[in-house]
């Protein structure tokens, strides 16, 4: 082939792949298209090499800190943490913040919550305290009337809590027993209640990348959504086939669960979009048989066919390798119209794309209980250069002030975004 013609076509090539991916919503949400049953289109795997790019983690210096749009400022409500992960808001506005990391020979996790207590609503906690502690690499967190409960990576446990407690002691009594660890930082495991708070549903990731292995086919607790009745401990599977589902909401005005999606790795810097969704009760939505609907995974080619064929197209793709984690529907009214009802995703960042992607906290504007426009930034700034980044946000939720709280467990703080009074 001549030298030019060979160019050409790359270059067409090259064109090809970009515009497939900003169809597939790599920059935004996958656009609605009605007789597009396998979801949208996508570069084929392995289009680029699988790149390893771990980002070298430098901290926020002094006065520097992530940006917002206008109209909002940005301020440091704790520091001083040990891998805050996720976050959680007490009817009383305490703000409770997990402390736990994937446990290596020189990083072990802190295994507990801290209770920040915020007084006179300046903003600024006046009290600091652990509130439990002894747990095993805890995440998530819920109160239902006077019984709290914690999701270990091995269990959920839960414990009597009274209005206005600062701490708790004791083990706990264990609701139900959960596959402990997983792939990556898939040991994670979160908590939602029920809107009428009959039931509580429980995330849990994946042992392994995409189960080339075989192991996540043995436990069906894994990759899922699990239905929970906490009184008796009773539970069931009540979406599958998600990666790593980690933060889950309740859109507003609606009975309709949401999640965020990790999904898989080394297809390339463009496979596998993680993606936003609405999760349907007994629900399959692709992992690891196919992604994105009824795009098969070269490394599951053939063994279940039966399963991608009614593998669930998700809503929204919200970009590839993004490690998109935290979730939060904004039901307050302190800020603009236009955020309130939309969803903030906090996005960890990628360690398998030779472009950093995520880093970020993102928004999703929505309406009538669903996406109403594209994923756009909210809280940015957290990448330095190409291989270095301030930090990395990942639980995010709403205080009792209205003001969005982002956990940043790479720099070991908690961030306050609020909206400028006029």
């Amino acid at each position: 082939m001549h030298k030019r013609t060979a160019a050409i076509i790359g270059v067409a090539g090259a064109l090809l792949a970009a515009s497939a991916f900003l169809y597939s919503g790599g920059l935004g949400g996958p656009p609605e298209k009605k007789d597009r049953p396998k979801g949208p289109d996508l570069p084929k795997p392995f289009a680029t090499p699988s790149v390893v790019k771990h980002p070298k983690v430098v901290g926020w210096p002094e006065g520097k800190k992530p940006t917002a749009p206008p109209g909002f400022e940005v301020t440091l409500f704790a520091g001083g943490l040990d891998s805050p992960r996720w976050i959680y808001v007490l009817p009383d506005g305490d703000v409770l913040v997990v402390e736990s990391r994937t446990e290596k020979k020189d990083a072990r996790s802190a295994n507990r919550i801290t209770l920040f207590r915020d007084g006179d609503g300046d903003g600024k906690p006046e009290k600091k305290t652990v509130f439990l502690a002894g747990l095993n690499q805890p995440h998530g967190m819920l109160l239902l009337g006077e019984t709290f409960y914690v999701a270990n990576t091995d269990a959920v446990l839960r414990f009597p809590y009274k209005a206005g407690q600062t701490k708790i002691e004791g083990k706990g009594q264990k609701v139900m027993d959960l596959p402990a660890g997983g792939h990556n930082n898939h040991w994670t495991r979160n908590l939602l209640a029920a809107p009428d708070g009959k039931k509580v549903y429980v995330s849990v990731g994946s042992a392994t990348n995409v189960d080339e292995e075989g192991i996540d086919a043995k436990d069906k607790r894994r990759a899922a959504i699990l239905e929970l009745e906490p009184e008796g401990g009773k539970w069931r599977v009540f979406a599958s086939g998600l990666r790593n589902p980690c933060g889950m909401d309740w859109a507003l005005g609606t009975n309709t669960l949401w999640t965020v999606v990790n999904e898989r790795d080394e297809l390339g810097d463009d496979l596998v979009p993680d993606f936003f969704t609405s999760v349907k009760d007994g629900g399959f939505y692709g992992w690891p048989y196919s992604y994105f609907g009824r795009h098969e995974d070269p490394r599951q080619k053939g063994k279940r066919p039966d399963l991608v064929a009614k593998a669930i197209v998700p809503d929204m793709a919200v970009g590839s390798h993004t490690a998109s984690l935290g979730l939060v529907f904004y039901r307050d009214k302190a800020f603009p119209e236009r955020y309130r009802g939309g969803a903030f995703i906090g996005q960890r960042g990628s360690w398998n794309r030779s472009e950093f992607a995520g880093y970020r906290v993102a928004f999703v504007p929505f309406s009538d209980g669903k996406p109403a426009g594209k994923l756009e930034d909210f809280l940015t700034g957290f990448i330095k250069n190409d291989s270095e980044v301030y930090g990395r946000p990942v639980g995010v939720a709403v205080a009792k002030d209205g003001a969005l709280l982002v956990a940043d467990d790479s720099d070991n703080r908690v961030w306050r975004v609020a909206a400028v009074k006029k």
